[in-house]
């Protein structure tokens, strides 16, 4: 998938997201913030301007969240987003409500809209996991010209080729088609046990 079908995604399949932001003392606060369009390289959702979350949002200009899809963790699919914020104010306001018309019921009048201001996260990495598959699924990606941060391990050439990492793997995912060994990013649980394990120090973390 590209990224503009991760965050669409996140709206129409998961809607319902938790939010992290920051406070005055550096620490972090969550809520529940529903997603409600996309494009190709933004997500955007409102807020009401008395809220402490429109302070911490104007503040700091981040945000981190997580989405969860299925009935218990070995069905789920979680979408995970760091990005950039920027306020866009009331204009985008009434094409929300049309979208998503469940928000008439919590501000049923446009006095009551005015309340409220959107906000776009235009810029920003994701990662996509998947424990519903076997093995299981992951994968990173990036919107609106954000830099990609890779995470994970690799093989280097100081591989022997012993196998003492294929025990440990809990996911199988070490491919020993050749030397050095290679590692399947896109099933790895980023555990760190093949690491651990390695007798001649081949395993680095990215």
């Amino acid at each position: 998938m590209e990224a503009k079908d991760y965050l669409v995604y996140i709206v129409n399949e998961i809607h319902t997201t938790i939010v992290a932001t920051v406070d005055d003392k550096g620490l972090p606060v969550t809520a529940a913030i529903d997603m409600m369009d996309s494009d190709e390289n933004s997500l955007y959702f409102l807020t009401a301007k008395g809220k402490g979350f429109y302070d911490r949002l104007k503040k700091r200009g981040f945000l981190a969240l997580t989405a969860i899809k299925g009935q218990n963790t070995m069905s789920s699919v979680a979408v995970s987003v760091r990005g950039t914020v920027r306020e866009l104010g009331y204009a985008r306001i009434p094409a929300l409500f049309e979208k998503n018309p469940y928000m008439h019921q919590i501000y049923p009048t446009e006095e009551a809209m005015h309340a409220l201001t959107v906000f776009q996260v235009y810029e920003g990495t994701g990662e996509w996991f998947d424990l519903s598959k076997k093995p299981i699924e992951r994968a990173s990606f990036t919107f609106g010209g954000a830099q990609e941060k890779t995470e994970g391990f690799i093989v280097t050439d100081a591989c022997i080729g012993c196998g003492s990492c294929l025990p440990v793997c809990p996911q199988s995912c070490i491919s020993t088609l050749s030397i050095p060994f290679r590692i399947e990013q896109e099933h790895c649980l980023h555990c760190g046990n093949c690491m651990k394990v390695c007798p001649v120090g081949a395993m680095q973390k990215r």
